[in-house]
């Protein structure tokens, strides 16, 4: 199968203060380059979806416009698959600083076996670390035209495969694979945690 990797930009950063949270710096980079980084190495085919393109210019990656501006995470998720060149699109959030090679391949792995293929971490699925195959396309925009934008509202229309979080935790805690930096906050801890893991 092949896969395009996929990285939502689209968020409005409000509890950063406005401040694009995937341009924060970690550890002497970008949290976006990180994440483009870690996918680089496992992936030929990248991609962001985002509504402000100069911003990311400077990875030189391609860049779509989400397709359903209101339909939150949702709608990214769908527009990155709709863009997507491959069979599938293994979908990842900007502000993602620790993300793993070996986690992403631990979900590659099972590519085919599910149209969704998602790490779930104590009952909670990981919707922004997860491959949604081209299957999930017309359950997605049957739910974004309802306005019901919960994530896993399509589930239960597609066959979904789970990594358990234990799997995950043979290359990375999962709760630093999975960390997102949304507050000053979190992004001091992130920068601590960098400082100790790289």
């Amino acid at each position: 199968m092949q896969i395009t990797g996929v990285i939502q930009a689209g968020g409005r950063s409000t509890r950063m203060g406005g401040e694009p949270k995937a341009l924060m710096d970690v550890a002497g980079k970008r949290i976006v380059e990180r994440v483009a980084n870690t996918l680089a190495a496992v992936l030929d085919d990248l991609l962001i979806v985002t509504n402000t393109p100069e911003r990311y210019e400077f990875l030189h990656l391609p860049m779509v416009a989400d397709r359903y501006p209101d339909g939150g995470a949702l709608g990214g998720i769908f527009s990155g698959l709709a863009a997507a060149r491959g069979d599938g699109a293994f979908t990842v959030a900007c502000d993602m600083p620790f993300l793993h090679p070996d986690v992403v391949r631990l979900v590659l792995a099972r590519a085919g076996e599910a149209d969704v293929v998602i790490p779930r971490v104590g009952g909670q699925y990981e919707t922004m670390h997860a491959l949604y195959a081209r299957a999930c396309l017309g359950p997605m925009e049957a739910r974004l035209r309802a306005g019901q934008l919960k994530i896993v509202g399509f589930f239960p229309d597609v066959r979904v495969l789970e990594i358990a979080s234990d799997a995950v935790a043979r290359h990375r805690a999962p709760e630093i694979a999975f960390m997102n930096v949304n507050t000053p906050d979190e992004l001091a801890k992130a920068r601590a945690l960098a400082a100790e893991i790289g």
